[in-house]
């Protein structure tokens, strides 16, 4: 396939935007491929803000971009218009420092994590990894601190932990994720297996009454996002609640990550998702209130309208 000049075109556009532009399957928020969501999270570790573009969106610089950088896969890192690569080039340039420094920014932390392992829980790994001489352990910690082993041959750029007999190896963001970790082996009426905790992971979303909204929205304490769309607002909202939008997400994106944050939708399922993807960016007081709109309604205010949907 022969790159057309209009494709060219809209590809040059697109990477002068920014300064690094990330082609991805799906977006930083919902990657639709595990390599996009790999990159993503290691972008997201160390920028505050770059450009993406989701190719499934758009058949022409899904395959142009291919041809464009002379690079058959996706996702793509562009920075200063220049191709970097995929997933596997990023990932070891970010693990040996080389992508901080072409971003002109603080090396990476390569101090390696205090780890515990219990006895308990040693003797099921090393009984589970018998046999795969040769054959590293991975503990990888991903953007949304759910943990996982992995037996991969060792890529020689990971940060190395002993911990009572057993060899981890961390990339460098699971490394920083993972200080402090205490993996154990639990037995409960559910089942049995690995339990780990992570005392890096923010803290849960919690969920907040509407009751307990009223009263922090008297208090002037806390920040209310009303994730659904206008024609839902239009049927019935609450006056201090902020609309989401992409100038309500940069903003409150930027702010400390202490900021009290409360999200809204009609019955606390779709504000739930935001909530989580807010913590997940590591803010640390944030609320989903339970029962949403619809138990303001009720319990609240009763000149809000109730409606179906």
């Amino acid at each position: 396939m022969s790159l057309n000049d209009s494709t060219r075109e809209k590809i040059e556009g697109l990477l002068q935007q920014d300064r690094v532009v990330l082609f991805m399957k799906g977006t930083p928020q919902a990657p639709m491929c595990g390599f996009s969501a790999k990159t993503t999270g290691m972008l997201d570790s160390i920028l505050n803000d770059y450009s993406s573009v989701d190719v499934l969106q758009d058949q022409d610089i899904r395959e142009g971009i291919k041809e464009f950088g002379n690079w058959p896969t996706i996702p793509q890192l562009y920075i200063n218009k220049e191709l970097v690569g995929g997933c596997d080039i990023v990932t070891a340039m970010f693990n040996n420092g080389e992508l901080h420094e072409m971003l002109g920014i603080e090396a990476p932390d390569l101090t390696p994590p205090e780890i515990t392992i219990t006895d308990a829980a040693a003797g099921k790994i090393l009984e589970a990894i018998a046999g795969n001489d040769g054959i590293g352990l991975h503990f990888r910690v991903d953007a949304g601190w759910q943990s996982q082993f992995d037996l991969a041959p060792a890529e020689g750029h990971e940060i190395k932990v002993e911990a009572n007999g057993i060899t981890l190896l961390f990339d460098v963001v699971s490394a920083q994720r993972a200080s402090g970790a205490v993996i154990d082996w639990t037995e409960t009426i559910e089942g049995e297996g690995l339990s780990i905790s992570l005392p890096q992971a923010p803290r849960a979303v919690n969920q907040m009454t509407v009751d307990e909204l009223k009263q922090v929205l008297e208090e002037d304490k806390i920040i209310l996002i009303d994730v659904r769309g206008s024609d839902e607002r239009a049927q019935a909202s609450i006056e201090a609640a902020r609309r989401m939008d992409g100038d309500t997400m940069a903003e409150v994106e930027g702010m400390p990550k202490d900021t009290a944050l409360a999200f809204i939708c009609h019955t606390g399922q779709r504000s739930q998702v935001a909530a989580e993807h807010f913590r997940k960016l590591g803010f640390e007081n944030v609320s989903n209130v339970t029962g949403g709109i619809d138990a303001w309604s009720q319990h609240i205010d009763p000149a809000v309208p109730r409606y179906k949907g």
